[in-house]
């Protein structure tokens, strides 16, 4: 997969690497996040629309050629009628899961096999290409830049931050930067919707479903280093 391509849960996944600590941030909600892009690059390429706050797919032969994108139109058409927040949470995993073994397969991450207490296979992801990754956080920052008319942001580049400061990611902005940006963020939301009015609300609802996921993730995280 060239530079430049990345779809945009891939590129929400390599956001989420601390490239100087070489390790994941955000993991504890890193599926939720992942599922979110999945879920509004599929809204932004008309192949899922909503209907009454149910997300539907628009074709039922319909393919992006991305194995992940395909993988969640797959289990959204096989699946009854669910509602976009449901759909932030319901087998989450499977798409992280699926955006790892693509990020492998192109070579941004390396792969090294090992067992779970001696006995259960495991793999384990590390980052191969870490230019890569700052590349695509020095993305998402110029989105963020005041200097830059939100109109000239792209959709996409839009949802990335829109996903990732509801994620909370500390890789795009630290806890003390985020009130200074919160009305270019709401400007981002909005603008990740812009190829259709009718987009702008399944944005809204999946951002929504986002920061919930993360809000109870940290606190079960919480409540557990307490326990």
């Amino acid at each position: 997969m060239p530079d430049g391509s990345f779809s945009l849960p891939a590129r929400l996944y390599l956001l989420a690497w601390d490239t100087d600590r070489l390790r994941i941030t955000g993991a504890a909600h890193l599926h939720h996040l992942v599922r979110a892009g999945a879920l509004t690059e599929l809204a932004q390429r008309g192949l899922l629309v909503d209907d009454d706050g149910i997300a539907t797919p628009v074709d039922l032969d319909a393919r992006t050629g991305d194995i992940v994108l395909d993988g969640l139109l797959d289990l959204v058409r096989e699946s009854m009628p669910r509602r976009w927040k449901t759909w932030v949470n319901l087998r989450a995993r499977h798409t992280l899961d699926a955006v790892r073994e693509q990020l492998a397969a192109g070579g941004q991450l390396r792969v090294d096999k090992k067992r779970v207490l001696g006995i259960f296979p495991s793999l384990d992801y590390g980052l191969a290409a870490p230019a890569v990754a700052d590349a695509v956080r020095e993305q998402a920052r110029r989105a963020l830049d005041e200097d830059v008319p939100v109109s000239a942001v792209s959709a996409t580049d839009a949802a990335v931050v829109a996903l990732a400061a509801a994620a909370e990611l500390r890789t795009l902005l630290a806890p003390k930067d985020r009130r200074r940006h919160r009305a270019r963020i709401e400007e981002l939301t909005e603008r990740s919707g812009a190829p259709a009015p009718a987009l702008r609300k399944v944005v809204r609802e999946v951002r929504t479903a986002m920061v919930a996921a993360t809000a109870a993730a940290t606190a079960s995280a919480t409540a557990s280093a307490s326990a």
